[in-house]
């Protein structure tokens, strides 16, 4: 090692009940090269599964419903939250992660019984963090069904039609109820299980076409009496079975079809039959007249729009002139889009009026965020580019849920303008809403429209618009979050997040044009800044350039730079791009102590926050504070970060102090803010009690005590939290200078030293200093200045500024004596003493620190003198004296057994310098494993600085030893940790990988 690069380690601070399964007809044989395969599996009706041939007692309800979601998607893998979403909906319990994956392991024993406790299975697959089954059409009825209909319309379109028919009959034939019979409705009106039971109506009408034209539909009779029986309302299917009934001589029968469906749509739609319907009838009346089977051809054409008695609407307003970015959320709304191969049961479905195929799946989206984050201008812009998907016409309204007035847009009110612009005059459209909803669902039912819905306020305002079948799109854009349509309607919910800086950027050339923005790239900077990237913003500002051509960006940046954080700057005549106002909309949807929430949250220094520090803004509990969160997140006025952190932009923290300057007394203020200091106060002592339990910091009582007490458990989790917590704890130091609270300021300053010694960051430890030292001297309080200098000190020796570190240690001295303070006087003399080997002063060194020792011994501090000794041990190495090195060390460690400190880093330092010393006697093993011993405690405690030190001094062991591969890994290592921290000492190891290199 080289006297002067080392580490400064040695005198630093531092259920449910089970359901009976009811006998049920095995699966029929399916076509394969083994007679029976080993496990089969039933979807297509009641969940089912056989091993071997006998059938399985599938499990409880929940795991049930789990296989079945499995099994309907066919092969495909299903990710956890998707799963989560399905079987539990928006209500999942924190557990119920671990309740999947307990079904999941029931079900591998249970196909096969032999597989080993922890073992993959054969059948049922992880699949990049979700799961799978491994089925086929030898395997699952669902995908034998599709095999079958692909071999239907094979048949079909080679003219063999009579084989077709068998094919279709057997397809048909698999299905035994609606599929996932007997699973929960919840998770039975998932779009998967809709889609499937959408699939059987769709081959069934297809079968019933083709055996009307070969003038036998006796196979098909059954299926289309059973599926009319499950599909009340649906014309085209009822219109079939009436032909087919007609047809087999059964025009009683077929009558009493047809007026039985003619009462339904008068009394639950106030509807009359369709055409289509109509001309069932007539054919009834006119008697039988089955088709001859030369009627049928190969060809079936159909028209690329479906013929239609009702206007095409095209509501929806112009395409966004600039959009820019929301590149990775226009290909996420685009992967929702089943391909043209995805599946068997895409496009090439037609209706029985020859209407456009409909799509794999309904797709509704959710589009939700904060104010003024561009949702309807993300819709817009997706809209239009794939309007051309849906050429039944798109439908759009603004539901106006956050409208300062109040008067969101009623269901009743956007169904009766859907129902009319589809043609519907207004004295047919039913004065109740569910009729009106179901009228509206049954207009869509055949064709394929997209339905913009902006603007929603909740799920019960936009759930009556929402189309009942496949084959349309919605978009749904709303601040709050609408979780219980993704759980009961299947909504792919995406999350608006602000612009990044380069689609900002890419903003404001659209709209100012590159070289004005180019030519003032700083101001264009600051403005991107200032706005926060938030969209409304940015486009708000960019209006007010646009109408004063004249004005420079620089003079624009000024301006929102003076308006000090308020909303001045963004203030417009319209209300819908005055960022005060569009902010004021959300505000005013949330509840009282919500809405006091959010205004205090505006109070906290920090970029982000945890439930702790928002309970003490607001006085409350942490269980009382959890739903008031909920309701922010839910809002997009917060959002949720990651390890249960939440974030509040800064133009509405802007919004939010103006708000508390109105609603709240200065008083509410002050103590909300005082709850907040004691919070972190307290923490941060919590914090020291587990790097340094046996060093004593006074700090004055808060009602913080309690809260901060239970989360910090381990010194991991302490470094974590200082981490975390770093720039709030410097912003609430700076923050009490600015309320005239100095003693406030240095005191929490000085809580804060060891924590950056270890972590790092050293030059805003430096920065936080000054400001305590500032304060200490605005107080004329002795023991501030005592303890900033001493600080400050500490923080310019790291940062190798050896001769002001040693002028502020020495002033520190001074008054720790003034004061009679003899531990701060000793905790000064053991950094000098650390200064001193650092300057190669090694004589002094040692001077310095058995002055600190003989006052740790008086006062009787065993871990002190611990260090002390440590130290002392280092220095004697650093002279020569190795043996009295190692003799220094031993009753050190000796010490630290004493104490409650163990095992922590502090311990660890002194096996770093017994390697030390161990090296320079020329044991080279032993120097070795006291150097691994005190990696893994320095890691363990998350001393990084420390670390590095003791890896890059294995590396000169290992050297030492003729290893040169591994001392040149350890030496990378140290550079790789240690670079961020303290660039001339990395550069010195980089030196050695050099030279070995050459």
């Amino acid at each position: 090692m080289v006297r002067g690069s080392g580490r400064p380690a040695p005198g630093r601070e531092g259920g449910g009940s089970e359901t009976p399964v009811p006998p049920l007809p095995v699966l029929p044989v399916l076509p394969a090269e083994d007679a029976t395969p080993e496990v089969r599996f039933a979807v297509l009706g009641p969940v089912r599964a056989w091993r071997a041939g006998t059938e399985l007692h599938t499990g409880p309800p929940r795991q049930q419903a789990l296989l079945a979601v499995l099994l309907a998607s066919a092969g495909l893998p299903m990710s956890l939250p998707e799963l989560l979403s399905l079987l539990w909906g928006g209500s999942a319990p924190a557990t119920a992660a671990n309740v999947i994956r307990r079904h999941i392991g029931s079900v591998r024993r249970m196909i096969e019984p032999t597989l080993p406790r922890m073992a993959p299975g054969q059948w049922l697959l992880g699949d990049g963090g979700g799961y799978r089954i491994d089925v086929d059409a030898r395997s699952s009825d669902l995908l034998h069904f599709r095999e079958l209909y692909t071999r239907a319309r094979a048949e079909r379109d080679t003219g063999r039609p009579e084989r077709a028919v068998d094919r279709y009959a057997e397809a048909l034939r698999l299905w035994r109820g609606p599929a996932g019979a007997g699973v929960g409705a919840e998770v039975r009106g998932h779009p998967l299980f809709t889609h499937l039971d959408n699939e059987r109506l769709a081959v069934a009408k297809e079968a019933a076409d083709l055996t009307v034209r070969l003038g036998d539909v006796e196979p098909i009779l059954g299926v289309l009496r059973a599926l009319t029986d499950q599909h009340r309302l649906d014309e085209p299917l009822h219109s079939r079975l009436i032909v087919a009934l007609s047809m087999s001589g059964r025009q009683a029968e077929a009558l009493g079809v047809f007026h039985g469906l003619r009462d339904r749509l008068h009394s639950e739609l106030g509807v009359r039959p369709s055409a289509g319907l109509n001309q069932a009838h007539q054919q009834v009346l006119a008697g039988p007249s089955p088709a001859p089977p030369a009627a049928v051809t190969t060809e079936q054409p159909r028209p690329a729009t479906a013929p239609s008695p009702f206007p095409r609407p095209a509501q929806l307003p112009a395409a966004p002139p600039h959009f820019v970015g929301r590149d990775a959320e226009v290909e996420r709304l685009l992967s929702l889009f089943p391909s043209d191969s995805s599946s068997d049961f895409s496009s090439d479905l037609a209706s029985a009026d020859g209407a456009a195929p409909a799509s794999r799946a309904l797709i509704i989206s959710a589009i939700g965020g904060m104010a003024g984050v561009g949702k309807t201008t993300l819709a817009l812009h997706f809209a239009h580019r794939v309007a051309d998907r849906y050429p039944d016409g798109q439908l759009y309204v603004d539901l106006r849920g956050f409208d300062l007035s109040g008067s969101a847009t009623a269901p009743a009110e956007a169904i009766r303008g859907f129902l009319e612009n589809l043609g519907i005059p207004p004295q047919r459209i039913p004065d109740n809403l569910d009729a009106q909803a179901a009228l509206y669902r049954s207009l869509l039912a055949t064709r394929r429209v997209l339905v913009l819905l902006d603007n929603a306020r909740d799920a019960e305002q936009v759930r009556p618009l929402l189309p009942g079948s496949a084959g349309s799109l919605v978009l749904i854009t709303s601040r709050n979050q609408l979780s219980s349509l993704v759980a009961a309607h299947g909504a792919h919910p995406l999350m608006l997040d602000v612009m990044s800086a380069e689609s900002a950027r890419e903003t404001l050339v659209r709209r100012l044009g590159s070289d004005r923005v180019d030519n003032e790239p700083e101001a264009a900077e600051t403005i991107i800044s200032l706005c926060g990237r938030l969209p409304l913003a940015l486009s708000v500002i960019s209006a007010r350039v646009l109408m004063n051509p004249q004005l420079p960006l620089d003079a624009m940046a000024t301006q929102l730079q003076e308006a000090d954080g308020s909303l001045d700057a963004f203030h417009s005549m319209d209300h819908f791009s005055d960022v005060r106002a569009v902010f004021d909309w959300s505000y005013r949807t949330l509840s009282d102590a919500t809405a006091r929430l959010f205004r205090l949250l505006s109070l906290h220094p920090g970029t982000t926050f945890d439930t702790r520090s928002a309970a003490a803004l607001a006085g409350l509990t942490l269980r009382g504070t959890r739903p008031l969160l909920d309701e922010l997140v839910r809002a997009h006025l917060v959002t949720m970060e990651e390890h249960g952190r939440h974030r509040l932009h800064d133009l509405l923290r802007a919004y939010g102090r103006e708000a508390t300057d109105v609603h709240d007394a200065p008083s509410d203020r002050s103590a909300a803010q005082e709850r907040l200091f004691q919070l972190y106060v307290w923490t941060a002592h919590a914090a020291l009690r587990q790097l340094d339990p046996d060093r004593l910091f006074p700090v004055p009582p808060g009602s913080g005590q309690v809260a901060a007490d239970t989360e910090l458990t381990t010194p991991e989790a302490a470094v974590r939290w200082f981490r975390t917590e770093r720039l709030t704890l410097t912003e609430l130091v700076r923050q009490a200078v600015r309320d005239d609270l100095p003693g406030d300021a240095w005191r929490l300053a000085r809580l804060l030293d060891p924590m950056y010694e270890r972590v790092g960051h050293w030059h805003d430890w430096a920065d936080l200093q000054l400001t305590a030292l500032g304060a200490a001297q605005q107080s004329g309080d002795a023991a501030g200045l005592a303890h900033a200098q001493a600080g400050l000190g500490r923080a310019h020796s790291l940062l190798r500024r050896y001769s002001s570190g040693e002028e502020h240690l020495l002033k520190a001295l001074a008054l720790f004596e003034a004061l009679g303070d003899d531990m701060g006087k000793a905790h000064c003399l053991r950094m000098l003493g650390w200064m001193m080997t650092r300057t190669g002063r090694d004589h002094q060194a040692i001077d310095f620190i058995r002055q600190a020792l003989d006052v740790y011994r008086t006062a009787g501090h065993l871990s002190a003198q611990a260090e002390c000794l440590n130290a002392l041990a280092w220095f004697q190495a650093c002279l020569g004296a190795h043996h009295e090195s190692v003799a220094s060390a031993v009753r050190s460690l000796q010490l630290y057994r004493r104490t409650s400190d163990t095992g922590g880093t502090r311990h660890a330092n002194v096996w770093d310098t017994l390697a030390f010393a161990h090296h320079g006697l020329g044991n080279l093993v032993r120097a070795r494993l006291c150097y691994e011993r005190a990696i893994r405690l320095l890691r363990a405690g998350g001393d990084r600085y420390n670390e590095a030190g003791s890896i890059n001094r294995l590396g000169d062991t290992l050297a030492l030893a003729g290893d040169i591969e591994g001392a040149r890994a350890h030496w990378r290592a140290a550079v790789g940790i240690i670079a961020p921290m303290d660039p001339d000492w990395a550069a010195e190891i980089q030196q050695k990988l050099t030279a070995e290199s050459e």
